[in-house]
């Protein structure tokens, strides 16, 4: 939910995506959550959001989802959306 970046069900994160700048030097990232252990999530507030919770794919799908099941689909809608081609670094070799 605005303003609140990422992917959400309900009140609970799905995705994280961020961003962090400092000493000139500027990171990103993006977690999905497939079958991530969410127990984790007891001892911390995630991202700083308190009130908000944690959830995975497969706890929402009431099944196992594996990364590698999410994987390709995930990259090819990436570049679609960004209208880009990704590289791995297997394929620069």
């Amino acid at each position: 939910p605005p303003p609140f970046t990422g992917v959400w069900m309900g009140d609970s994160k799905l995705c994280a995506i961020g961003v962090h700048c400092g000493n000139h030097i500027t990171s990103h990232g993006l977690a999905l959550n497939c079958c991530t252990d969410l127990t984790w999530f007891d001892h911390i507030v995630p991202c700083g959001l308190e009130g908000k919770g944690v959830t995975s794919l497969s706890h929402e799908l009431g099944q196992h989802v594996a990364v590698g099941h999410v994987l390709e689909p995930f990259l090819a809608s990436f570049q679609e959306v960004f209208d880009c081609t990704l590289v791995s670094s297997e394929d620069r070799g």
